[in-house]
C-alpha cells in the first residue's frame, strides 16, 4: 500500500521521517507516555461518539415504542 487511505497523500517514508523527528524531540522515554495520553484521547472521542448515537437513537424513537418500553421496565 503506497499510502494510508485516512490519511491521503502521506506514504510510509514521510511517516517514518515523523517518527524519527518525534523520536529526537521527545526522546525514548517520553514516547510511550505521549501514545498513552493519544490512546486515553480516543478512547473518550469513541466514548462521546457512542453516547451522542445513544441519545439521538432515543430521541428519534417514536412515542409508542417508548412508552412500551417505560411500562416492561416498570
Amino acid at each position: 500500500m503506497s499510502h494510508l487511505l485516512f490519511i491521503g497523500g502521506i506514504g510510509f517514508q514521510e511517516i517514518l521521517v515523523v517518527m524519527l523527528i518525534v523520536l529526537l524531540f521527545y526522546g525514548g522515554k517520553k514516547i510511550p507516555e505521549l501514545m498513552r495520553g493519544f490512546g486515553q484521547g480516543v478512547k473518550a472521542f469513541k466514548d462521546g461518539m457512542q453516547e451522542t448515537t445513544k441519545v439521538l437513537e432515543e430521541d428519534t424513537t417514536p412515542k409508542e415504542v417508548k412508552e412500551e418500553k417505560k411500562d416492561e421496565t416498570v
